[in-house]
Formats: C-alpha cells, sequence, structure tokens
C-alpha cells in the first residue's frame, strides 16, 4: 500500500492547500498531549479551547483516511506501510479527548461516543493481530438501559467461589496489563528522542508506532471498563430523575380561627358549619347565666351602708332639683371651696 503522504498535496476548488494528512494527526496529537499532561483544571476554558481544537484536526484526518482506504481488512499489519501505522491511532486519540469533555448535560452523550472510538481502535487492532488481547462485547449489559430488577433495591447476594475466582483473574489481568504498559513506556522513552529528530532508520520507527499502538491498546480496554461503569450510573440517575416524583412542599396544617362575634348575624354567618367558633354573642350570654342565677353579683345581698349612701345621694339630688334653699348654698359652698383647694387637700394618708 501506498503511503498517505502520496495524497497529501491537493488542492481544493478555492485554490487553497488543503492541510496535509500527517500535519492533521501530529497537529491533534500535540494538543492531546499538552491537554493530558496540563495543570489546569480539566473544566478551565483554555483546556477546553484546545480539546475542540483537537477534535476537529483529528476528525479531519479521519474523513482523509476514510477517503484514502489506507486500512483494509484483507491485508495483514507487515503489509502496512510504516508511515501509514500512526494514523491508527486516531479512534483512540478521538476517544480520550470525547472523554475530556465536561458539559453535564452532554456526559451521557460524550462517554457513549467515547466507547464507539475505542471499540473501532480496539477492532482494527484486532484484525491486523496488533497483539494478543481479548475484545471487549461491543454490547455491555452495563451499557444497556438497567431494568426494573437492576433499579429496585433488593438484598446484596453472597458471592459465590466462581466469581470470587473470576475477581481473582480479572485483578491479576489487569496488573499484568499495568506491568505491560510501564515496559512499553520505557521502551518509547528510550527510542523517542531518535524518532524525534529524524536520526532513526525505518525498523526503529515503525518500532516506535507499533509500541504506541500496543501502549493505547491497554489504555483503550481500561477506559472502556470505566466507561461501561459510568454509563451505567448515567442511565441510573437519569431513570431516577424520571421517575422520582418532584418534591411539594410541606403542607402546613390549617389553623382554626378563633373570634369574637359582636352580634347575632355574624354568629350565625360563622358559626354555620365551623363547630368550633362561637354561636351566641357576650350579651346573649350574659342574658343566658343572668337568667339561671350564675353572674358574680347574683345572690349577694347589698350592704346597709351602700343603702344609706345611696339615699342620701337620692334625696340631696332630689332637693337640688326642688331649688331647695339650702341644698343650693351648701352646693355653691362646697363648689367653692374646690376652686380654692386642690383635690386630696388634708388627705394625709394618700400624702396630698
Amino acid at each position: 500500500m501506498a503511503a498517505a503522504e502520496d495524497a497529501n498535496s491537493t488542492q481544493n476548488p478555492s485554490g487553497s492547500e488543503v492541510p496535509k494528512l500527517s500535519d492533521l494527526l501530529d497537529r491533534g496529537w500535540k494538543l492531546f498531549e499538552e491537554v493530558d499532561t496540563t495543570n489546569e483544571p480539566s473544566n478551565s476554558n483554555a483546556v477546553q479551547v484546545k480539546v475542540k481544537r483537537a477534535i476537529v484536526q483529528l476528525e479531519e484526518a479521519t474523513r482523509m483516511v476514510n477517503q484514502l482506504n489506507l486500512f483494509s481488512r484483507n491485508e495483514a499489519l507487515e503489509e502496512i506501510s510504516t508511515a501509514d501505522l500512526k494514523y491508527l491511532l486516531l479512534p483512540a486519540l478521538l476517544g480520550a479527548l470525547t472523554m475530556k469533555q465536561v458539559n453535564l448535560s452532554k456526559r451521557l452523550e460524550h462517554v457513549q461516543a467515547a466507547r464507539v472510538y475505542f471499540m473501532d481502535f480496539l477492532q482494527r487492532c484486532k484484525d491486523y493481530d496488533v497483539c494478543s488481547f481479548q475484545l471487549p462485547r461491543a454490547s455491555e449489559n452495563t451499557a444497556d438501559t438497567p431494568t426494573e430488577e437492576q433499579t429496585s433495591p433488593s438484598v446484596p447476594m453472597p458471592v459465590s467461589q466462581p466469581d470470587l475466582i473470576a475477581m481473582a483473574t480479572q485483578r491479576q489481568a489487569k496488573i499484568e496489563s499495568f506491568r505491560q504498559r510501564k515496559e512499553t513506556e520505557a521502551k518509547l522513552s528510550e527510542i523517542r528522542g531518535l524518532v524525534e529528530a529524524g536520526s532513526a532508520d525505518e525498523e526503529v520507527v515503525r518500532d516506535f508506532y507499533l509500541l504506541h499502538v500496543r501502549r493505547w491498546v491497554t489504555l483503550a480496554l481500561e477506559e472502556i471498563d470505566s466507561i461501561n461503569q459510568e454509563m451505567e450510573i448515567l442511565k441510573r440517575m437519569e431513570l431516577f430523575k424520571q421517575s422520582a416524583p418532584q418534591p411539594s412542599p410541606p403542607r402546613r396544617p390549617p389553623m382554626k380561627p378563633f373570634i369574637l362575634t359582636k352580634d347575632a348575624v355574624q354568629a350565625k354567618v360563622f358559626g354555620a358549619g365551623y363547630p368550633s367558633l362561637p354561636t351566641m354573642t357576650v350579651d346573649d350570654w350574659y342574658e343566658q347565666h343572668r337568667r339561671k342565677g350564675c353572674l358574680p353579683d347574683q345572690g349577694i345581698p347589698r350592704s346597709a351602708d351602700g343603702d344609706v349612701e345611696e339615699d342620701e345621694r337620692a334625696e340631696r339630688e332630689r332637693k337640688e332639683e326642688n331649688d331647695d334653699e339650702e341644698a343650693l348654698q351648701k352646693a355653691r359652698d362646697w363648689d367653692d371651696w374646690k376652686d380654692t383647694h386642690r383635690r386630696g387637700y388634708g388627705n394625709r394618708k394618700n400624702m396630698g
């Protein structure tokens, strides 16, 4: 197969030169490494701008690779030219960049797209027999919509002996994968300088890109495992949001009104249908208790002194009404005395 660079120097209808395929990959790859090694927060504007720029570069490179038909299932790994090996990394880089997007409202969409990228990369590596690995299933149970049994709380089942063996096998496989990735990265660091300087021969360059592809096989398998778990969580959260009722504000118990009515009409209005409200006026209550002799001043005889004072007051008023001279003179003297003496004069008891 001819190298991709042979078809890179084309021009578009407007006359401007189309970016070279190798340049698109190199720019996108460099942006990914900057994002992957930066100390800035992943949700910062600068990082997200680089992520979007890298995705655009690599998507354009992918379209060009598809137009050139660089890869085919009918050929072996040895038939791929050394210059074209690095383009096997395109879907892996796109998957990693898609996972770095931080739009929470589209998180499920992003992880699903990233899984498609990683699966495409792994399938191509499996077709070319780049290395020995087990390809994940195209449709994981964790990627499907959770069933009612999965979403409903239940009593945890005890772990059986075969499950423990499978867990131990998976743990050992992860340890071995991690060891192989570290060895691959160590070899890459040894020959990176020669390749970037352009002083490495074709065999070293080919080994350099194959090491990169094998390293990304390990990373893609780890990413898919993580994506499956995240997709399950995201779908459970979405299902919970749809099924959970909207919380309503707590209802306060109605307050029972307590009023004093002023007349019988008001008592009749408020009394209808409200047994806790008063059904009579204060005057009705007083008259009812007066008839029953339950008032405090009923049944208590008045004192003799009180009767004498009342009789004297009535006699004095009667004389004044009949123009009695003696009574009138006494009233005038009393008024004059009050004009010249303040209230309480001579009353030592009240300290006047």
